[in-house]
């Protein structure tokens, strides 16, 4: 069908009519009173939001309504985030539903989140407050309703793994108005009391209005203020509550709480039971060990008369054979000693014919000596004369003097003297000093 560029057919007025209420409006939060419920055959549910005054067509397609943790029925209240469109196909203003919520769920949840900001900002989630809990608690305390399956799960899980253990009820109602403060109330009864080593806090799992009672800052303050450890089992493993975060140790369920209580009592009946196990085992081997190592000695058990006579027999057998051995060697020794005196007396020299040509080479040497004794006594004369005549005391002495400046300096040239300086002279004997008069490179004579 042809239209003219001012005149806009049905089609696209729908389409630019859910343009622009979806973009208008984005992703909001309804309240209402479901009605007109269908399911349909793809999973897809259909159902009207009214209130007093108007009511509104919704779709839910199947992927959403599909985690929807309740059934959903005619009259109830919901809240609802939806995105506002139009169904261009009929031109029917609708929502589409992207969650649902049982109505008063969101005030809960923001109450929730509140109380948790104000005590995650007073410190009190945190590890470094929280008590650690007694290996071997002997008494437990347990806070929950008389009546509650979550108490007889915990009881049943205590008899199974330490029936020893004492137990005290402290019983409360755990869902209502009132059941807020009986908790507190039980907390602090436990903690005046005295009578147990550790609190368990469990109540089976439920919606967050049924678990309302642990999320309230009464109980979350009794908590923080007890003076017993305590382990919180509220719910299942994926409720998470206020008393959960506060607690000394959170536990995923109440049979959970019962079993991390008796942690250390299981483990160590495992232990006991494993070192029973290791110690029977080293016994037996043991008692085996010691029974061969008997049978051995048995069999090398020899009676003292037997012992004595292989002894005697033994000791007659290595005299014989020492006697035996000492006269072998005599007559070994006998007979190496005779050769020997016999080579000796073959090998023997003959002094007599050497005697006198010894004492001619005796007299040669000692003239040798004398003759070489004389000539070094001459050549060190000789040298000890060389010597005096380069000796400075003898020139000395012969009347020539040593000029040393002030300084101790030799002087051996006149011009590095002026008149007026002092110098040192030394003589033969002595010294002395002089001032120069004047000074002259002209050599004068020199007395010999």
């Amino acid at each position: 069908m042809l239209v003219s560029a001012d005149i806009l057919s049905i089609s696209e007025l729908n389409r630019r009519a859910r343009a622009t209420l979806e973009k208008k409006f984005p992703l909001l939060w309804v309240v209402g009173e479901i009605s007109n419920l269908t399911w349909a055959a793809s999973g897809h549910v259909y159902f009207s939001l009214k209130d007093d005054a108007a009511q509104a067509r919704c779709v839910m397609f199947r992927s959403r309504a599909s985690s929807v943790p309740w059934r959903l029925e005619n009259g109830q209240q919901v809240e609802a985030q939806a995105l506002v469109s139009l169904y261009e196909p009929r031109g029917e203003f609708q929502l589409t539903i992207e969650s649902l919520r049982r109505a008063g769920l969101g005030r809960l949840f923001e109450a929730f989140a509140r109380l948790k900001a104000q005590l995650d900002a007073e410190g009190l989630f945190a590890a470094g407050r929280k008590r650690p809990l007694p290996r071997f608690p002997r008494r437990i305390g347990i806070i929950s309703s008389p009546g509650a399956a979550a108490l007889r799960d915990v009881l049943v899980a205590l008899e199974r793994r330490a029936r020893h253990l004492q137990r005290f009820l402290y019983p409360t109602l755990v869902q209502g108005e009132a059941a807020a403060a009986e908790i507190a109330a039980a907390i602090n009864t436990a903690c005046r009391r005295d009578e147990c080593d550790l609190l368990l806090v469990v109540r089976g799992g439920g919606g967050i209005e049924d678990l309302w009672a642990f999320n309230e800052e009464v109980v979350a303050r009794a908590v923080v203020a007890s003076s017993l450890p305590i382990i919180s089992g509220v719910g299942h493993e994926t409720d998470t509550t206020i008393i959960d975060l506060v607690a000394d140790l959170r536990a995923a369920t109440p049979t959970a709480a019962a079993e991390l209580a008796t942690q250390g009592w299981y483990e160590a009946a495992a232990e006991i039971s494993a070192l029973g196990t290791a110690l029977g085992r080293a016994a037996r081997y043991r008692v085996t060990r010691d029974q061969q190592r008997l049978d051995h000695l048995s069999l090398r058990l020899v009676h003292p008369a037997t012992r004595l006579g292989r002894a005697r027999d033994r000791l007659a057998l290595l005299e014989s054979q020492l006697d035996a051995s000492l006269a072998r060697n005599l007559r070994q020794h006998r007979e190496r000693l005779n050769r020997t005196a016999l080579g000796l007396g073959r090998t023997m020299p003959r002094t007599e014919k050497h005697r006198g040509g010894i004492q001619l080479l005796a007299q040669r040497l000692a003239a040798a000596i004398r003759e070489q004794h004389g000539k070094r006594v001459t050549t060190l004369d000789h040298i000890a004369g060389a010597l005096a005549h380069l000796n400075p005391d003898a020139t000395l002495a012969r009347g020539f003097s040593v000029v040393r400046d002030a300084h101790g300096k030799l002087v051996t040239d006149a011009s590095r003297l002026h008149a007026g300086q002092r110098v040192d002279i030394y003589l033969a004997h002595g010294s002395a000093e002089a001032d120069i008069l004047t000074c002259s490179q002209d050599h004068g004579p020199v007395a010999t």
